[in-house]
């Protein structure tokens, strides 16, 4: 097993704690008012964390108690293989290698334990990202949709001629907030997007939406089919090819509360961030670490220092003030929330 392992859940209250969290680098820790855990120490999971993961399970899945006692009752479970990344010939089509991409991630399969295995801080440089999706690839472990953005990065790195950038949702149901995250993707005049869900129309988006609020309305879209409110988008820059760079990845560049805007002035404010990123363009990006920096760094599992974040948030946009919501559940639901 690996060294000191530490576990940890969300406190009370997503919309108290979400920009905490996230100025902290760290992902919001409840999932529509459930929490989950995050193992903060690497891998191999010890026996602390594993049999919290198993008491969690028994807490959040229906007949979950059961259902871990046949799995870890059983003596004959199949061994998981490691998954191959994707390969291409040069003459396989942007499209086809993003499709390649989300078939990989999708053959990971979605984390439905509650119990995230990959700790991904949002403050880290890039190349630190870079070395977890190193071991996202050795481990061929089920992952969530941060994780899953992360990955993508990684394998999308290849490719100059597609722009990738963060693109995250806040929806509302029954009362509680829910946060996904997708990668945004940009190549040849059209927008899409790699990712991971429950809900197989909440991730995967084909190169094929003109403009960014074409891609924001299919997902808000979909989130309608789940009784879902889309209340918040949030958008990133580009994120660098060079999986060295020591930069940080601008996560939440343009911030916009959709149930402030009408579908025009929704439509505007994502125009306007498509001009910014395009801006970004060209600008020289931050130096790679030279070879006696990079020795330093360390492993992202050995060292959990976080590098400082910048104080300045010129660039960050908010449409509107945040507003107290008070939703009313539809009738039907019993108290029940659809998760995606």
């Amino acid at each position: 097993c690996g060294g000191m392992l530490r576990t940890t859940v969300g406190c009370v209250g997503v919309e108290e704690r979400d920009e905490e969290q996230e100025d902290e680098g760290e992902e919001d820790l409840r999932d529509g008012g459930v929490p989950f855990f995050v193992n903060r120490g690497g891998l191999p999971v010890d026996e602390e964390t594993w049999e919290q993961m198993w008491r969690h399970v028994a807490r959040i899945h229906p007949n979950g108690e059961a259902i871990g006692k046949r799995i870890r009752g059983a003596s004959d479970l199949p061994k998981i293989p490691t998954l191959s990344v994707p390969t291409y010939l040069p003459t396989t089509s942007i499209p086809q290698r993003l499709e390649a991409i989300q078939k990989y991630i999708r053959d990971l399969q979605y984390n439905h334990t509650g119990t995230q295995f990959f700790e991904i801080k949002k403050s880290r440089p890039l190349t630190a990202l870079m070395d977890i999706a190193k071991e996202m690839i050795r481990e061929s472990l089920p992952i969530k949709c941060l994780e899953a953005v992360i990955l993508g990065i990684y394998l999308s790195n290849s490719m100059p001629g597609v722009e990738r950038f963060p693109l995250s949702f806040k929806t509302q149901f029954s009362g509680n907030h829910f946060c996904h995250i997708v990668l945004g993707m940009h190549s040849g005049g059209r927008f899409g997007a790699l990712g991971i869900s429950r809900r197989e129309d909440l991730m995967f988006k084909p190169l094929e939406f003109r403009t960014l609020a074409d891609l924001v309305q299919e997902f808000e879209g979909a989130y309608r089919g789940y009784w879902h409110t889309l209340r918040m988008v949030k958008i990133g820059q580009y994120v660098s090819h060079d999986p060295h760079s020591v930069e940080q990845i601008d996560w939440k560049h343009s911030i916009i509360d959709v149930d402030k805007l009408t579908k025009e002035e929704l439509r505007r404010e994502l125009e306007r961030h498509t001009r910014d990123m395009r801006l970004k363009i060209g600008k020289a990006a931050p130096p790679s670490p030279t070879k006696d920096r990079k020795s330093n760094m360390g492993s992202p599992l050995r060292n959990p220092g976080s590098p400082m974040r910048r104080n300045s948030r010129i660039e960050r946009r908010p449409s509107g003030e945040k507003k107290v919501l008070d939703p009313k559940p539809p009738p039907d639901m019993n108290g029940y929330q659809i998760r995606v």
